[in-house]
């Protein structure tokens, strides 16, 4: 039976050091550095239970196992319950846990807006001239990428070859609504003509169907068991086959679609017939395709296109939606599948009717009309500036921000979800704990805060991403003046000593 799809997303951000000669380690510790300094954080990150090496198909990589040295540089726990740090030289974002997909929405443009004023602190501590300049995108266009994953909680008696054999049919056309777009190819293969213009950023980057690693042969299906909670009952399905989205209509349905297909999946109703049968290569033909029209072969034999499969999903979803007995995706199932379903309507019969809600629509209108109004060739590097430019995180620079986008997220809600967490996730306790009690708290990450007694270390353990919200200790947080009375309260069985701090 399905389980509730807890989300969130990890948004790794490009980042440019104008005037200032440092690497992007450096530009980005300065970024993140430059926000933890306002009490709305903890540089506390606690690295212990952390496991990138373990796959879900059994296996054991040794090279993935620590973390890397940028990571410890600049390393927050900020007070809505998020992660702020740096990864692989890139400022990354990580939402909090949240119920539903407009709540991680919601925490995606929080992050959005951590960023525009990390940029703004950091202004005012660098040279005169120099600023840091952060892009929402997921490659340099010199072959480069970077990533924009997503995370969604799955029931582990769901056997992991069988959920990695379904979900890749939604991850390889999903596309054809969630791409960000991209001017030119910056992967190219033998024999395989070039295009001015793809759907998406990351197609390019894919080389394998499934495997654990992230940043090279990049699997379209990554198999890292890292669950962040109890492991006996969780997978945390950890998603790299996703652009970062400046449309909030993209993210949204990225996550609620994604969640519906697991869901589904879980209970047994996926169409075995979608199952495509080379994925690595229908994922960039289809990426490269803007007409919709490019067909990949089924299981079952048939040629289909990026728009039928994902018509025959959503048909599926619906069905699933008619049988299921709960909505595992916070009440908006219905809503999600509305939007979906008009969303592939408009591609079908005229892309540019839903410019406002999918990114690679608009940004390819606005190449296309620079391209017209300057007479450039195609593959002008002009319209790499003007790609790049859509993702710029400066207010006053970004295209996206003049595309007609429409918004979903009230910018006053998403300024108050910079400061405080979720309230029906374990991100409430979380969040809250590190506003009340900072300097009590020696170390927290996903699954548990450790804080500091008289008596040693004491860590409060939070396995059920469900526990730990509002309604569950809103009150005990109420009641208490500080992290003594708080372990009294929670008491020996919902805590445990740690013999030594844990953090790295």
């Amino acid at each position: 039976m399905a389980i509730p799809k807890v989300c969130g997303i990890e948004t790794e951000y490009g980042i440019v050091a104008r005037g200032l000669d440092v690497t992007p380690t450096v530009a980005s510790s300065l970024l993140v550095n430059a926000f933890s300094d306002d009490g709305l954080s903890l540089r506390v990150w606690d690295f212990v239970g952390e496991t990138p090496h373990v796959d879900a198909r059994g296996e054991w990589d040794a090279r993935s196992e620590y973390p890397h040295v940028e990571s410890l540089m600049a390393n927050a726990v900020l007070t809505n319950g998020a992660r702020y740090y740096v990864d692989h030289a890139h400022p990354e974002v990580s939402t909090p846990e949240c119920a539903s997909p407009s709540g991680a929405l919601l925490y995606d443009r929080a992050g959005e807006l951590i960023i525009e004023e990390s940029m703004r602190r950091a202004a005012t501590r660098l040279p005169e001239g120099a600023e840091l300049v952060a892009y929402k995108n997921n490659s340099d266009g010199k072959g480069n990428s970077y990533g924009c994953h997503e995370n969604y909680l799955v029931a582990r008696d769901l056997p992991f070859g069988l959920l990695s054999r379904r979900i890749t049919a939604h991850f390889v056309t999903r596309q054809v609504f969630c791409g960000a777009g991209k001017v030119g190819v910056e992967q190219p293969r033998d024999g395989e003509p070039g295009v001015p213009f793809q759907l998406s950023q990351r197609a390019d980057f894919f080389e394998e169907e499934v495997g654990l690693e992230t940043t090279i042969r990049r699997p379209i299906v990554n198999t890292r068991d890292e669950p962040h909670a109890d492991p006996l009952r969780f997978r945390r399905l950890h998603v790299i086959a996703g652009d970062a989205n400046m449309s909030q209509t993209a993210t949204w349905l990225k996550l609620g679609t994604t969640a519906m297909v697991l869901s589904m999946i879980e209970d047994g109703g996926f169409p075995e017939s979608l199952v495509i049968s080379d994925p690595v290569s229908a994922v960039r033909q289809i990426s490269h395709d803007r007409t919709l029209r490019r067909t990949v072969r089924t299981a079952d034999g048939r040629d289909l296109t990026a728009l039928d499969i994902q018509h025959e999903l959503c048909d599926a979803v619906d069905r699933w939606l008619d049988a299921a007995p709960d909505d595992t995706v916070g009440g908006e199932g219905r809503a999600i599948h509305a939007e979906w379903s008009r969303i592939l309507g408009g591609l079908s019969d005229d892309p540019v009717s839903v410019a406002p809600w999918v990114d690679w629509v608009a940004k390819h209108r606005l190449v296309e009309g620079y391209a017209a109004r300057h007479s450039l060739a195609a593959h002008d590097p002009r319209l790499r500036a003007i790609d790049l430019q859509y993702h710029d995180m400066r207010p006053g620079r970004c295209l996206a921000r003049r595309a007609g986008l429409a918004t979903l997220v009230d910018d006053r809600d998403a300024m108050l979800a910079v400061e405080r967490p979720p309230e029906d996730t374990r991100a409430y306790f979380r969040g809250e704990c590190v506003r009340r009690f900072p300097d009590r708290i020696v170390s927290a990450n996903w699954d548990g805060i450790v804080f500091e007694t008289p008596d040693g270390l004491v860590r409060v353990p939070m396995m059920d991403p469900l526990k730990g919200t509002r309604e569950l200790t809103g009150d005990l947080l109420s009641s208490v003046s500080d992290v003594d009375q708080l372990l009294d309260a929670l008491g020996g069985g919902s805590t445990e000593r740690v013999d030594s701090d844990p953090g790295w």
